[in-house]
Formats: structure tokens, C-alpha cells, sequence
């Protein structure tokens, strides 16, 4: 019996890069990333946060360096960490090359304020000396002025131009070590400037709706225009940038790249939204079962029904799964197959104890 059949997207060919330990396109998988919000120059802090971030699983992590402080201590963060430490530099270029040489895995630069193109092949040097990457940054809440003047307005022109400019500049200087992104807020520009960037070169990119909003309303954002492009093959590393504690944007990274079986990791719980004819409280034992099961890294399938409906057609793609019965007569399956009667007082402790189960099954 097939659990969740995967159906894969096909990807787009890019070039693979390394950021630090982690590669990035080709047949890489798609990476997840955050962004620290402590103060850098508070060591202890950010490498707590680096380490959250990675427990909820970032595979890479941007560290905000605005001054020659923040820089001099990322010797320290990135001694103290095994995650990639992306240097997110703007408007400094000697930003870098300090990020370069204190330990940085990657440098983020902004076309729209990193200066003159000497300045870009300063921090191609460095990151050669240093063996890092660099992120290409395009932003449509910061184009370079003589592109605002051409398009009057951000366009998925300007940005690609942006880009495709900078790009030429990495490979005049054989650099060939670097992703790309063009974001912006709105979802419609940031869709139709990574399509236009994806039919212009093959290097990797990096999606994200920048400043995409709150909790909910930026995950809704963020799903809608990193869904799409990741649909249609486009993306090999992203970032849900919201305003929220930053170990949210990992999770709602890999919820994107559940719903489209392209990664997987802890629980997946399929849940219905309830109704008169649930057996039991659905809403609040899949509240509680998010919290009790959050621990879980291992990629396992749940589903949560609360009446036959729909219960046995989902329990039968699910590893794990639960229909609500009648009388106090709900019905718990193991891959597909029933396998016991549940009372709906024990739902929360059997429904753990057989997740927990499975991941000591799967591990060993």
C-alpha cells in the first residue's frame, strides 16, 4: 500500500554551489533559511538563536552585520556553530570582506546599495581568499537609482536587469560561486521576476517574498508566491520572511515544501476542520498534538478526521491514523490498516505513544 504517494516536481537545472557545508542547486535538496534578529555584537544571544534555529531545522542561517563590530564577532559566532552563516551586508562593502575573513559562509550584498562595481569585485576577491558565496540581493524596495529613472517604477524588468548586470560582473572576474534572488513584497512582481530570471541564466536561486507581513498573513503570502514558483520548478533554496520569531519562517518553510511533497520533516498531521458529526474535539486534539509532537523531526504522517466521511480514505494514506466513531468508538490505523479502538479520552496519550513508536522504528 502506498503511504502519501510522492509526486515529484521536476526542478530546473542549475549550477550547484556550496554555502559553507550546505550545496545549493543542481540535485541539492531545497534548503530552508532564517535570518537572526538579535544585535551580532550580543554574541551569546545570536549563537542561542543560530542553535533554535537549527534544532527547528535551518539548514542555513543570515546573520546582519551594519558595522565593523558586528563583523568582528562572527569570528566567534561561526566558531561556536556548524550551520552556514550568510553575512548580510548593505550599503558598506568593507562589510564583507570582514565578514569574509571572520568565517561567513556566504555574503548577501544589495545591488541597489552596495556601490560601484569596484567595489563588487573587492568583495569577489574576498570571497575567493575566503572561500565563500555570495547572494546576488535584488530587492525592489532598493533598486539602484539609474534603474528607477529607466523603469519609473520596480518591474520584474528592473530587477532582472539588476541581477543580470551583477551576474556579469561574477563571471567577468571567474567567480561562478554565487545564488540569486529578486524579491519583493508584492507577490505578482516577486513571481514574474523569478520567471523571467529563471528563462535568463541557470545559477541558483533563492525565493522569498520579502517583508512579506505577520505570522499569518505572511505565511499566506509567502506560500502563494514561493508555491508557485516551486511548482513549476523554480527555487533551490528559500527564506519565509515574516514578522514573527524567526524559528516561525522555518516552519512555514517546510509546511510549503510539505504540501508539495518536495521535503518532509517531523509530523505532518492532515486534519479536518470539524463539524457537527466529529466524534470528538478535533480542533483542540490537533492543537494539542502539534505541541506534544513538536519535538518530532523524523518525517511521519498523521491524519486527524473526526468522523468516517473522509477518516478511512485518509487513514489509508497516512502512516498514521485516526477516525472518529460513534459511541466513544473511534477507529486508530497503522499504515492503512485498522489496528485498534480508542476511547476519546486516550486519543492525545495512544496517538504519541504511536508516533513515538514509529520514530524509534524508523531510526533504528
Amino acid at each position: 500500500m502506498n503511504i502519501r504517494p510522492h509526486r515529484k516536481i521536476k526542478r530546473r537545472k542549475t549550477k550547484k554551489i556550496q554555502v559553507g557545508n550546505v550545496s545549493v542547486g543542481g540535485d541539492s535538496i531545497i534548503s530552508v533559511q532564517s535570518m537572526t534578529n538579535t544585535l551580532t555584537t550580543d554574541v551569546k544571544g545570536t549563537i542561542n538563536q543560530i542553535l533554535e534555529l537549527k534544532d527547528v531545522g535551518a539548514d542555513i542561517v543570515r546573520v546582519s552585520c551594519p558595522d565593523e563590530n558586528s563583523t568582528k564577532c562572527l569570528k566567534e559566532i561561526t566558531r561556536q556553530v556548524d550551520v552556514p552563516i550568510v553575512a548580510d551586508i548593505h550599503f558598506h562593502h568593507k562589510r564583507a570582506l570582514e565578514a569574509a575573513k571572520n568565517g561567513a559562509s556566504c555574503l548577501r550584498i544589495n545591488p541597489g546599495n552596495i556601490g560601484s562595481k569596484s567595489r563588487v569585485v573587492e568583495i569577489i576577491k574576498a570571497a575567493k581568499d575566503f572561500n565563500c558565496s555570495i547572494r546576488i540581493g535584488v530587492n525592489a524596495g532598493s533598486l539602484d537609482k539609474s534603474l528607477l529613472e529607466k523603469y519609473k517604477e520596480p518591474c520584474p524588468e528592473a530587477l532582472v536587469e539588476s541581477a543580470m548586470y551583477n551576474i556579469k560582473i561574477m563571471e567577468d572576474n571567474d567567480f561562478f560561486n554565487f545564488k540569486i534572488s529578486v524579491k519583493s513584497s508584492d507577490v505578482l512582481l516577486a513571481i514574474k521576476s523569478y520567471e523571467k530570471l529563471s528563462e535568463s541564466c541557470d545559477y541558483p536561486l533563492h525565493l522569498g517574498i520579502t517583508e512579506a507581513g505577520g505570522l499569518f498573513s505572511g505565511s499566506v503570502k509567502s506560500s502563494i508566491g514561493i508555491g508557485q514558483l516551486l511548482m513549476k520548478g523554480i527555487g533551490d533554496t528559500i527564506r519565509v520572511s515574516l514578522s514573527a520569531d524567526p524559528k516561525e519562517e522555518i516552519r512555514a518553510g517546510y509546511e510549503i515544501l510539505k504540501s508539495l511533497n518536495i521535503r518532509s520533516r517531523g509530523v505532518q498531521i492532515i486534519s479536518c476542520p470539524s463539524c457537527a458529526r466529529q466524534a470528538f474535539p478535533v480542533i483542540d486534539t490537533v492543537k494539542i498534538l502539534e505541541e506534544k509532537l513538536s519535538h518530532i523531526k523524523t518525517p511521519i504522517t498523521l491524519s486527524i478526521i473526526g468522523c468516517v466521511v473522509n477518516g478511512p480514505g485518509e487513514a489509508s494514506q497516512t502512516e498514521i491514523g485516526l477516525t472518529g466513531g460513534g459511541q466513544d468508538n473511534n477507529l486508530l490505523y497503522l499504515s492503512g490498516v485498522p489496528h485498534t479502538k480508542v476511547p476519546s479520552a486516550s486519543i492525545i496519550s495512544k496517538i504519541v505513544e504511536l508516533v513515538e513508536n514509529k520514530v524509534k522504528e524508523k531510526n533504528s
